[in-house]
């Protein structure tokens, strides 16, 4: 197939960043090569809007385990030979189409940040933004986000012990939902996202693999309008119980030892975890 603008820009691409593939690769990409650019540039893989400003914040600290971005998560060291692990996410685009499904696996995907680090997660937070409170469409992602947040939290096994919400009218076409876990791990226990080594097999574990969420990760970056649902598949649908299973193993496999790296799959699934651990 002929790769032209056009269809960078319906992987949500704009026609300079498919300027600057072209130029960094020196020929125009494949589809799979675009598709994998996508992804890895989409808003929820590389901040490209938000970073300027992550990139003011401080990086390191007298009680960081480790500087800030490092990691799955933030690391804190809270005495006692005890750190607290730490990581907040954002699931806008998702919940603002399926609010049950995007809300839920915005819980489950921050869990997996947490015990990749060979963490257990003990309390979930979140904070919420919605339009108009009268308005139908508000009244329907309400209930469907905050019930998708409760069962996602009941059937994983983890609290949720605090939020916040908000009504404005701006948060109308797209509404926040901010997810954040918090994990306790005793110091020296914790497993890097990072994989060093030659030869070293790689497992892939966890839920099985639907048609759901393909596109997950490039969706972000999209310009959310009232006939956006059209994008519904781009929503992965969650498995807290099987996620729970995951919880269990994998912690019981770092205390072996075995393990170099652990790095969980979100939306831009193997290529992003893959990058990620090299």
């Amino acid at each position: 197939m002929e790769i032209t603008a056009k269809t960078a820009e319906e992987l949500r691409l704009t026609p300079e960043e498919f300027e600057l593939i072209k130029e960094k690769l020196g020929r125009t990409p494949n589809f799979t090569e675009l598709c994998i650019f996508s992804a890895m540039w989409s808003e929820h893989c590389s901040y490209k809007n938000s970073i300027k400003w992550l990139k003011t914040l401080p990086r390191d600290g007298g009680r960081m385990l480790v500087a800030a971005g490092e990691e799955n998560a933030g690391l804190m060291d809270i005495g006692n030979g005890y750190g607290v692990v730490f990581k907040i996410e954002s699931h806008n685009h998702p919940s603002a189409l399926e609010p049950f499904q995007g809300a839920a696996t915005g819980v489950g995907g921050i869990q997996r940040d947490i015990f990749t680090m060979g963490a257990r997660p003990i309390a979930s937070l979140n904070s919420l933004r919605f339009g108009n409170i009268k308005d139908k469409k508000t009244k329907r992602l309400l209930s469907g986000i905050v019930k998708g947040i409760g069962h996602y939290g009941n059937c994983f096994g983890v609290p949720t012990v605090g939020g916040e919400v908000y009504f404005e009218d701006c948060y109308h076409t797209n509404p926040l939902v901010n997810a954040m876990s918090v994990g306790i791990v005793k110091a020296g226990k914790t497993v890097s996202a990072t994989a060093h080594g030659v030869g070293n097999p790689v497992f892939f574990v966890g839920s099985a693999t639907g048609k759901d969420g393909i596109g997950g990760a490039s969706f972000a970056s999209a310009n959310l309008t009232e006939d956006s649902h059209q994008d519904l598949p781009a929503v992965q649908v969650g498995d807290p119980f099987q996620e729970k299973k995951l919880l269990e193993a994998c912690l019981e496999v770092i205390e072996t030892d075995a393990v170099v790296g652990m790095q969980d799959m979100g939306a831009a699934g193997i290529i992003c975890s893959t990058a990620e651990m090299s």
